[in-house]
């Protein structure tokens, strides 16, 4: 059943909302900044550590694992739908989230691919 982890994906969800408009508050704005790649960040790392410490059942780990696979398109929907054009003529903040993200994006790679357990990788001797 997909229906498991749909509750630590809403929670993740109202937290990252939560932090992300208290971001945007924080900057002047009357938005989300960012709330969503929170909710998404969150739903990796407590899932990565509840799953390493045998906390789910398999069928939480496949809900799990099925609502992550869901999350990035259902972020590029949204993304798509935001007012580009608006948000370059209000200033240049956009794009310097734009850029802190995406440096953020690549200053994560190794520490979340670090909590990722370590496959046998095949040796060149066989």
């Amino acid at each position: 059943m997909l229906i498991y982890g749909v509750a630590l994906m809403g929670g993740c969800m109202l937290v990252g909302t939560f932090i992300g408009r208290t971001i945007g508050w924080l900057v002047g704005l009357n938005s989300d900044v960012g709330g969503v790649g929170i909710a998404m960040l969150l739903l990796v790392v407590i899932s990565r550590y509840l799953i390493d410490r045998e906390k789910f059942s398999k069928l939480a780990q496949d809900g799990i694992k099925f609502w992550a696979a869901m999350y990035i398109p259902i972020v590029v929907a949204m993304a798509a739908s935001q007012n580009v054009v608006a948000a370059f003529n209000a200033g240049a903040l956009a794009f310097i989230a734009g850029l802190g993200s995406v440096a953020a994006g690549f200053l994560l790679i190794r520490p979340i691919a670090a909590l990722s357990p370590k496959s046998a990788e095949p040796s060149l001797a066989e």
